[in-house]
């Protein structure tokens, strides 16, 4: 029992952590075009200017900041947490039937473009349900924690077999110490080609692994490799960090997937319980 407790506070840092980065970031950055995109979508250009958007998402992440670390020492606070997370959540997700996530020029969906940002408030979505919902049976709760991983690696796995992918991937890659041996190997889309084909890999051993706990660490593991991965692209990736508002737009897409991770610490948690 102490261990599944521990693994929650882990998974809630996690998120408390991300938020307060990006609630902090937002407020020096301004607005900016995924802010622009949700109050367009939303048609609320003429009640909310771009400004107080950026600046009421901020709040809503520097709650969520606050909410997360209370919530790892009293119970009494997970309540409001989890449904801040679906709210919060929520909004940036209905604007997923916004054409402007979708890459137009390839028959847009399910071709996501700036939608790939986006799909990453599955992870708070499912983390507020599962804080919220803490009876429902295992089986659900496994799912229910894992299923974002399932989307973000599918689909953006999936994406790595395509040019426009294979190319938006390159920045990160040249310039990471772990992966940029890769081209010196294979041509820009080979390489991002056996991305996609080891994320893909890694989505039918989690699957597996909630019919079978003898594959759940390989599946885990190799999930979490991803998701650890682009965190390091934070440090190497020129602009995702700056002095000025200490994460770029590009952080902002690096650092949410912190949120995999407690994804992960959840799906363990209820896959290694005792029913």
């Amino acid at each position: 029992m102490k261990k599944l407790y521990c693994s929650t506070k882990v998974a809630l840092l996690l998120v408390g952590l991300s938020s307060l980065l990006m609630s902090t970031s937002m407020l020096l950055m301004g607005s900016h075009r995924h802010i622009e995109k949700t109050v367009n979508f939303f048609g609320l250009n003429s009640l909310l200017s771009y400004e107080l958007a950026n600046m009421l998402a901020a709040l809503c992440f520097s709650l969520l900041a606050l909410f997360s670390i209370l919530s790892m020492y009293f119970e009494k606070t997970k309540p409001a947490l989890a449904s801040l997370l679906i709210v919060v959540s929520s909004v940036p997700l209905l604007s997923l039937f916004s054409t402007g996530m979708w890459i137009e020029s390839m028959g847009g969906f399910p071709v996501i473009g700036a939608g790939q940002g986006v799909i990453k408030y599955f992870a708070l979505l499912s983390i507020g349900i599962c804080l919220l919902n803490p009876k429902l049976s295992q089986h659900a709760m496994q799912w229910i924690a894992i299923f974002p991983v399932l989307v973000v690696l599918v689909w953006i796995g999936g994406m790595k077999f395509t040019l426009i992918e294979a190319q938006g991937i390159e920045d990160l890659l040249q310039t990471s110490p772990f992966m940029s041996w890769m081209y010196s190997v294979w041509d820009l889309q080979t390489a991002s080609n056996l991305i996609g084909v080891y994320d893909l890999l890694a989505v039918v051993l989690l699957i597996a692994a909630i019919y079978n706990k003898k594959v759940l660490w390989i599946g885990v593991l190799m999930s979490l490799a991803v998701f650890v991965m682009t965190q390091t692209f934070l440090a190497t990736t020129p602009g995702a960090v700056t002095t000025s508002t200490i994460l770029s737009t590009t952080g902002h897409f690096l650092i949410k997937d912190l949120w995999f991770i407690a994804n992960l610490i959840f799906f363990l948690k209820f896959t290694e319980q005792k029913v």
